[in-house]
């Protein structure tokens, strides 16, 4: 049940080997921590009626410099609904430690549904890639050495933390707090 003055926030995710299905629960997580009404969903499982949320956030996987086809689908599919309400945008993927290092800007697609929706903003998390992996290219990469798990779970949960944050002090009015 949500509470009153709690935001309502869809955190929907297109993933192919569960990294960044791992992801959206985390920042499902911290945003119901931090006073949010939460729900994390595959993308593909989310309707395109968005209307019962006062924000979303959408991520998806990166592949050959792409975003995870269900992810795209869901920005199609809810695009003026998701470009009615607040809507954060987050992609994982790098193998290595460069999305903890510095700011790694959006690729092309997901730049163009930033700016399509009016998303309030984007980050791209570090990957996982393990033995587990499906597709021929993924256990390519894993058995040359270059997979690993190279997500910064305290990055993750800071970036859903600040936008808990922003959305609390929308509702709750400038200098207000939850609870106060």
């Amino acid at each position: 049940m949500v509470k009153p003055g709690e935001p309502r926030v869809l955190v929907a995710y297109g993933s192919k080997n569960g990294s960044t299905a791992e992801i959206a629960e985390r920042i499902g997580e911290a945003l119901s921590k931090a006073g949010c009404a939460t729900s994390v969903y595959p993308a593909r499982e989310v309707s395109g009626d968005v209307a019962a949320y006062d924000a979303v956030v959408l991520g998806g996987a990166l592949y050959s410099g792409h975003w995870h086809r269900d992810a795209r689908r869901l920005a199609r599919r809810a695009g003026p609904q998701l470009g009615a309400r607040p809507l954060w945008l987050f992609s994982s993927g790098p193998l290595d430690a460069s999305a903890a290092e510095r700011d790694i800007p959006p690729v092309r697609g997901v730049r163009r549904v930033a700016e399509r929706l009016d998303a309030r903003g984007h980050i791209t998390f570090g990957g996982r890639l393990d033995e587990h992996a499906h597709g021929r290219t993924a256990r390519m990469i894993v058995r040359a050495g270059k997979g690993g798990d190279f997500r910064d779970l305290d990055q993750i949960t800071g970036w859903a933390e600040l936008i808990a944050r922003e959305l609390l002090a929308a509702r709750n009015g400038p200098g207000e707090t939850e609870g106060t």
